[in-house]
């Protein structure tokens, strides 16, 4: 018995390793279009107070170095709430809000020192890591912080005395770029500090902001407590169009807190900024996988349209080899050299997001019989419970009817039944048109169907 156990055991180890490998693999040439992307970009990350009270700083530190090592110019801004509240306690001091601000007095002001002191030493000392075996082994990373940061009082809104509670006025950006050129990272506190040398309490997220705009940021990050937008029905939203964002906000369509962030986001993108993410806090690598997954996680509000049904063009023909490679693979589609796909480009359509090809398919017309070849209909195995297929199949039909046909037909070994549910009917190879009927293999023995258009 023994004899025929350990064979099994050893085989499996194997094949495991093997599958583990190829994933491992595939994973990377998949984040390589961002890293190239990325390189050299200007990303401007806030976090929170509570994620460092929480215990994460060090994960996140260990992502954000990772980040700079891919090449990418990061400002980072710290919050400090928590830790501000926690010196006001020992203390036994109060301060008191109005409309979401804190009123510093003079006591306040300096817990607010202290906390960001106490913070600005935890993030150097989180970057100055090198042991072996982490993620921080063999790094060696600058940090800067200083007085970025030009800030005034709010002053007296509704009779309420602010006091020592601030606005950002201006980033020092000649200073900021001068430091990442120097391949350093830049660290914001949450205060600024006026002409005269006074220091204001500001709000993590509107320092954020404006740095973000002032540097024409290609990205501003906020890492919140919120896992993304949500709308008031609790729908979480992954992306938003600028004006899609602007009109939730009018409507006041979700809590104060999701409108609170949401407003900074469009504030970043009405400011010049091209994407603006918002991303939970609590979840671990969640910036990671934001920046190098399709899906993302969170909410991204974008001055991009990023999704766009389309023609294809020969900038195109990479990213459909790369889609339809699998199918044909496994013999579902027919094997079709890159030498054809570039000389047959213009009959296709493709559906494009964020840069990547995630659909396609072809029209190929026979006009003589008015009919025309949906071919080649291939969407990516990530996206295929998204209606896309039926989008590209309908972005067919209009091609066809635009061009005099009416109607379609397919021929498939495998989807059938995806077609019989969408209109098409069985039909012969004699239906087909004459010079298609010669093209016909017969040995794959696809099956036939028919629309009407």
């Amino acid at each position: 018995m023994d004899d025929h156990i350990a064979p099994l055991a050893t085989a499996t180890a194997p094949a495991t390793a093997a599958l583990s490998q190829a994933q491992f693999v595939a994973w990377l040439r998949g984040v390589a279009p961002y890293v190239h992307s990325f390189r050299g970009r200007t990303f401007v990350v806030a976090f929170e107070g509570e994620l460092i009270e929480a215990g994460r700083l060090n994960a996140l530190v260990h992502d954000l170095s990772l980040l700079h090592a891919l090449g990418i110019r990061l400002v980072l801004v710290h919050g400090s709430r928590p830790q501000v509240q926690a010196q006001l306690q020992l203390k036994g001091l109060q301060t008191s809000f109005s409309a979401g601000l804190r009123i510093t007095d003079a006591a306040a002001l300096v817990c607010v020192k202290e906390a960001a002191g106490g913070i600005r030493l935890d993030i150097e000392a989180a970057f100055s890591q090198g042991l072996p075996s982490t993620p921080m082994a063999n790094s060696k990373i600058r940090i800067v912080s200083g007085n970025f940061v030009v800030a005034r009082p709010v002053g007296i809104v509704d009779g309420v005395d602010f006091q020592h509670t601030g606005v950002v006025r201006k980033i020092d950006t000649e200073l900021i770029e001068r430091t990442l050129r120097a391949d350093a990272l830049v660290l914001m506190s949450p205060l600024g500090f006026s002409p005269t040398g006074e220091a204001f309490n500001l709000k993590v997220e509107d320092v954020a902001t404006c740095a973000a705009i002032a540097l024409k940021a290609d990205k501003l990050i906020l890492i919140a407590s919120q896992d993304g937008v949500r709308n008031a029905g609790g729908k979480l939203l992954g992306e938003m169009a600028l004006e899609e964002a602007e009109r939730m906000l009018a409507a006041r369509d979700g809590s104060e807190a999701v409108l609170s962030d949401l407003n900074y986001l469009v504030r970043a993108c009405r400011g010049g900024v091209a994407r603006a993410h918002l991303i939970p806090m609590r979840l671990d690598g969640g910036l990671l996988i934001e920046l190098f997954t399709h899906a993302g996680v969170g909410t991204l509000v974008s001055t991009e349209h990023l999704e766009a049904l389309r023609e294809a063009t020969s900038d195109d023909v990479g990213g459909i080899l790369k889609l339809i490679e699998p199918l044909e693979a496994d013999g579902t589609l027919v094997k079709r050299p890159r030498e054809l796909i570039e000389g047959e480009i213009g009959q296709f359509s493709v559906f494009e997001h964020d840069g990547f090809i995630q659909g396609c398919a072809a029209l190929y017309p026979f006009e003589d019989a008015a009919m025309g070849e949906l071919a080649c209909l291939t969407v990516h195995g990530d996206h295929r419970e998204g209606g896309l297929g039926e989008r590209l199949m309908k972005r067919i039909e209009g091609r066809a009817r635009a061009a005099g046909l009416n109607r379609l037909f397919v021929l498939t070994t495998r989807t059938s039944h995806w077609f019989l549910k969408r209109g098409y009917a069985l039909a012969k190879v004699e239906d087909l048109p004459v010079q298609r009927q010669r093209m016909y293999n017969w040995q794959r023995r696809s099956q036939v169907l028919i629309k009407s258009i």
